[in-house]
C-alpha cells in the first residue's frame, strides 16, 4: 500500500498549483528539518531505552527467577512426579 510514482507526481502538481513554485523550496526545507528532528528524537529514545537500568534490572530478575525455579522445591516435586509417571 505504498505511494507510487504517479501518486507522488499528482501530489506534487497539486502542491505546485496550490502554493506556487516559489514556496516549494521553503516547504522542502521545513519538511527536511522536521524529519531530521524526528530521527534525532527517535535515536535518542532508543539510546535511552538500551542504556536504561530498567533493561538491566529486568534481565537480572529473569536470571534470578530462573535460578530460583531450578533450585526450588517445586522443581524437585515436578521431577519426582515425572519420574513416578515414567515408572507406571
Amino acid at each position: 500500500m505504498g505511494i507510487g510514482g504517479s501518486e507522488i507526481f499528482l501530489i506534487f502538481i497539486v502542491i505546485l498549483l496550490f502554493f506556487g513554485a516559489d514556496k516549494i523550496p521553503e516547504f522542502a526545507k521545513i519538511l527536511a528539518k522536521g524529519m531530521k528532528e524526528f530521527k534525532k528524537a527517535s535515536d535518542e529514545i532508543k539510546r535511552e531505552i538500551n542504556n536504561a537500568d530498567i533493561v538491566k534490572d529486568v534481565n537480572k530478575m529473569g536470571a534470578d527467577i530462573k535460578q530460583d525455579l531450578t533450585n526450588s522445591e517445586i522443581s524437585k516435586d515436578m521431577k519426582e512426579i515425572n519420574d513416578n509417571l515414567k515408572l507406571k
